[in-house]
């Protein structure tokens, strides 16, 4: 597939105001090597097949998937208790690890 500017401008298909936004989002665009336009076409285009909201500004709209894909993900944490109702066991599960970071008390981690 061709990620071309066109194609990405024709898929986000601003409305109103954010029409004039184009020589703004040619420049992000043109900024983005081809692995990052193909990721923000590819999601964008998979949320709007799904319904999702999608920024109105076309500029955000790319802009957002490329922050989200950079932002480094938070481990989840649940601590002994909350494990154990959850699982009826202190076996690791479904990619949960134990961890004891303070020495104190034990938590279960997952990335």
């Amino acid at each position: 597939m061709n990620y071309s500017f066109y194609s990405m401008w024709t898929l986000l298909n601003p409305q109103g105001e954010y029409k004039r936004r184009r020589r703004g989002c040619e420049r992000l665009w043109a900024g983005y090597d081809e692995a990052t336009r193909q990721y923000v076409y590819d999601t964008i285009s998979e949320a709007l097949r799904q319904g999702l909201w999608i920024n109105p500004n076309p500029y955000f709209a790319m802009e957002d998937v490329v922050l989200r894909k950079q932002a480094k993900p938070h481990p989840r944490t649940l601590s002994y208790a909350d494990y154990y109702a959850r699982y009826h066991t202190t076996e690791p599960r479904d990619g949960w690890q134990m961890a004891n970071p303070t020495g104190n008390k034990v938590i279960y981690i997952k990335n």
